[in-house]
């Protein structure tokens, strides 16, 4: 059964990590789905495999708000800089790109969940 407090913690700990690892691009996202996903896997326990769903869970509800806020900003500059279908093409451009970003963020989760989850034992 899924622990969704353990998820939205991971979660808020990626974003809050994510927010200030802006600064180390690469790094510091990285860094964050797995300091996010250690966490939710950590407070979900029950070994390996409860550690990483809640760590990839984590990570895809992160992926998927990054990919919700960046699709929105993308149609909102696509439309002011190239009329009524640069929002269409600049927002599925970003969401399409989101994707992407959303499964890497939830592999390395995964990863750090499972780690997390052995830890808690």
């Amino acid at each position: 059964m899924t622990d969704w407090r353990a998820v939205a913690w991971g979660a808020l700990v990626f974003l809050v990590v994510a927010a200030f690892g802006t600064a180390i691009p690469v790094v510091g996202q990285i860094g964050a789905g797995l300091l996010g996903g250690a966490v939710a896997g950590y407070l979900a326990g029950g070994g390996l495999g409860n550690g990483a769903y809640h760590g990839l869970l984590a990570g895809s509800v992160t992926g998927v708000a990054y990919t919700v806020l960046f699709a929105l900003l993308g149609s909102v500059f696509g439309l002011a800089g190239a009329g009524p279908l640069g929002g269409l093409v600049g927002g599925a451009g970003v969401f399409l790109l989101g994707f992407v970003v959303t499964l890497v963020f939830a592999i390395d989760s995964a990863i750090a969940g499972a780690v997390g989850g052995v830890l808690a034992e």
